[in-house]
């Protein structure tokens, strides 16, 4: 279990694809998300074979958010090159959470927020 944490506040929890196995999966066959999956490393995704749409947050070395968008079902999205990796999560998720380019986020894993 991980956290996404931006300015001391936590947005949400967060399954995190940091293998091969795992980011090929991402968030294929599931009907909805609770949190948010991070993917890393990563610059492109695409949303061919989901089941619902997607926000998405293009984050780089340092955790900053440079570029989010929302993705509709079966779209290959165009690579960010200066990602270093992604969050994932159900559309409308970024508006509740406030979340938008230049925010800084930290992922969080184990227990401690």
């Amino acid at each position: 279990m991980a956290w996404l944490v931006c300015d001391a506040r936590v947005l949400a929890s967060a399954d995190v694809a940091d293998d091969r196995r795992a980011r090929r999966r991402g968030l294929l066959g599931r009907t909805s998300v609770e949190g948010a999956l991070v993917i890393e490393p990563c610059r492109w995704i695409h949303t061919i074979g989901m089941k619902f749409p997607i926000d998405v947050a293009y984050l780089d070395d340092d955790g900053v958010v440079v570029k989010t968008i929302q993705m509709q079902r079966f779209r290959v999205g165009i690579p960010v090159w200066n990602a270093r990796s992604v969050i994932e999560a159900q559309a409308g998720a970024f508006g509740r959470w406030g979340l938008r380019v230049g925010d800084e986020i930290e992922v969080r894993i184990g227990d401690d927020v």
